[in-house]
């Protein structure tokens, strides 16, 4: 079953609250943050993006005080890369990506302990949303402040026809959770799986993974796509029906 990242990563960036097209590009800027996580570009498939077009696109971010970054997948758009190294764009990193259809999902069934279960849970109110986002900025290492305005962030994704899943720590905060977006092109892309450290090792992220796969199943996507950082966590998903589907480049410009 093909799975079009390019053109959900299109479609995906135009729900931003400030999203814009420049020459082939679309950016998803988001003024309630400056996160380079959340405000990038990506290009249209199949643009072929001139110098012009790359000066415009960097312009976009500096005039914002932002950094100029994109994410994509370069088999769909092969004349963009070149051109953006030529303008200074370096490499941030190289992200191969797995994707996982209804065929193929495992839901895991029982937690390594005995008879335990992990509980898998849709957020409710907003100390949900809070908590949620304060444990995933601790299992990726603080790269963002938890903050109300991400707790929102999470929250729009959930009431926007996306999915966010988490388990409870056993003081009724977050021990671990992740997000999906809402389908576009026919697919959904899950990200942030996270776990506190404490928690990790109980089938938390195998289990909340699965439960937000299932879930944009149900909702009409034909495929859910996620990435991986590390052999460890690509275990993770393959067990969960995961497969290999192919490779994102993320670069910025510094200067």
């Amino acid at each position: 079953m093909h799975t079009d990242v390019q053109s959900f990563a299109v479609a995906h960036l135009l729900r931003r609250p400030a999203a814009c097209r420049v020459g082939g590009f679309v950016v998803g800027f988001d003024p309630a943050t400056t996160s380079p996580y959340v405000n990038y570009a990506t290009p249209v498939p199949g643009a072929a993006p001139t110098d012009a077009d790359v000066a415009d696109l960097i312009a976009a971010f500096r005039t914002r005080g932002l950094l100029p970054r994109l994410e994509f997948a370069p088999d769909a758009a092969p004349a963009v890369e070149p051109t953006l190294r030529r303008a200074g764009f370096t490499t941030e990193a190289v992200h191969e990506y797995l994707v996982c259809t209804p065929a193929t999902l495992t839901v895991p069934g029982a937690a390594p302990e005995p008879g335990a279960r992990v509980r898998v849970e849709a957020p409710v109110t907003d100390e949900d949303y809070l908590a949620i986002d304060t444990a995933l900025s601790e299992a990726f290492g603080g790269e963002w402040a938890p903050s109300p305005e991400g707790a929102a962030r999470l929250r729009r994704t959930e009431e926007g026809g996306g999915a966010v899943r988490f388990v409870r720590a056993e003081d009724g905060s977050c021990a671990g959770g992740a997000l999906c977006s809402a389908p576009a092109e026919g697919t959904a892309e899950l990200a942030g799986v996270g776990t506190l450290p404490g928690y990790r090792g109980r089938g938390i992220a195998a289990a909340v993974t699965a439960a937000l796969a299932e879930t944009l199943f149900a909702r009409g996507a034909r495929t859910v796509w996620l990435e991986y950082s590390g052999a460890g966590s690509r275990r993770v998903y393959e067990r969960v029906g995961f497969r290999p589907g192919g490779t994102r480049v993320y670069l910025r410009h510094e200067g």
